[in-house]
């Protein structure tokens, strides 16, 4: 098993990476000495897969668990849902040291970091991902929220879990589809922030797209030790934590313009990221060569690159990046790359230069 910190003063915790996690949920709950009710908000797919488990393991050491289900898919992620799981919990009388376990893939873990960070004024909660795209990213880092009809994430609260869970052993059950897009998120870390993963990245493709457990301990270990540097330095995103949006505000426009659902997050922001290697070529003078890499790992990851885009669609994307939450003073700021492994945020881009790189996106 290996751990990697996340240092925020009296908010630290600790992020477990191994495999067989799921079994000590419970001994893991136990040691940070929360209360005994608690509930496990998890989706309709992971549920069947891996709830039993999980309850079971929290049973068995004195908790009372409940089980919350919702819907699977970026759908649930509404304010809806949030209400409705605030029902469950106080039918099942959760009280302030009472505590949430996440059980699911980045839906499930935003819209229950959501609902902790709210219900009674913040109960504790636990992220036990089990998609790699929620084990490298959102299980860390304590953003959580959920989607309004006019943009991704509109709605939310920095709030940090007391403890991740990373049980390597759910990729089993993985769709195929699903393990990919989560691998856009472990190329981003290589883009903006290391090298040497990205090279390392570039080797070990094929034994990732095998699941390899040892290439995966360590892949998933640095990406959390990635994020939680970051996150450690700015938990808010007032600065230096903008690098972690690389790509993503084409990615989330896409995501928004063309209906949650019909891009998976990752396939979404491959496309962003290599839309802004190209934009980053044009603006910070990135090197083609690196371009040529970016675009080259995403393609044999089996990641879109490209998107068909008729002048309608490129007004919905457009507008879809206006109401971004990184818009500031109604001006569109990009990350952007000099290098694989450097990157600057804040850049300003002219529409017309994203209009044409959109183009060579077909």
């Amino acid at each position: 098993m290996r751990l990697v910190q996340v240092p925020l003063g009296n908010r630290s915790y600790v992020i477990k990476v191994g495999g067989g996690l799921l079994s000590r949920l419970g001994a893991e709950c136990a040691a940070l000495k929360l209360g005994q009710r608690c509930a496990v908000i998890t989706d309709s797919k992971v549920g069947k897969f891996y709830a039993k488990a999980a309850l079971k393991s929290l049973a068995a050491s004195g908790f009372e668990p409940v089980l919350v289900t919702v819907p699977a898919g970026e759908k649930s992620k509404r304010v809806a849902m949030v209400e409705y799981c605030y029902d469950q919990l106080a039918a099942h009388r959760l009280e302030r040291k009472s505590f949430i376990v996440a059980l699911g893939g980045g839906v499930v873990g935003d819209l229950a970091g959501f609902v902790a960070a709210t219900y009674l004024r913040g109960i504790p909660f636990v992220q036990v991902p089990t998609t790699l795209l929620a084990q490298v990213d959102s299980s860390v880092g304590g953003k959580t929220g959920v989607n309004l009809k006019a943009g991704k994430n509109l709605v939310g609260a920095f709030y940090q879990p007391r403890l991740v869970l990373c049980d390597l052993d759910t990729f089993k059950t993985l769709p195929s589809r699903e393990y990919v897009s989560g691998l856009a998120e472990v190329i981003k870390y290589g883009i903006i922030y290391d090298a040497v993963l990205f090279s390392q990245l570039q080797r070990n493709l094929p034994k990732l797209l095998k699941r390899d457990s040892a290439t995966l301990a360590s892949v998933v270990a640095r990406c959390c030790e990635i994020k939680a540097e970051v996150v450690g330095q700015d938990e808010t995103e007032s600065g230096l934590r903008a690098i972690l949006n690389f790509g993503h505000t084409i990615g989330h426009a896409i995501e928004n313009s063309s209906g949650y659902g019909k891009y998976l997050h990752g396939e979404a922001i491959a496309i962003g990221q290599v839309a802004a290697a190209r934009l980053s070529h044009e603006v910070l003078g990135l090197p083609s060569g690196d371009v040529t890499r970016i675009e080259t790992l995403f393609v044999q990851a089996g990641l879109p690159v490209k998107i068909k885009l008729d002048a309608a669609k490129r007004k919905k994307l457009f507008t879809a990046m206006t109401l971004d939450k990184k818009v500031s003073d109604g001006e569109v700021k990009f990350v952007l790359a000099q290098k694989i492994g450097r990157v600057k945020y804040g850049c300003k881009v002219p529409a017309a230069l994203i209009g044409r790189v959109l183009e060579q996106s077909h």
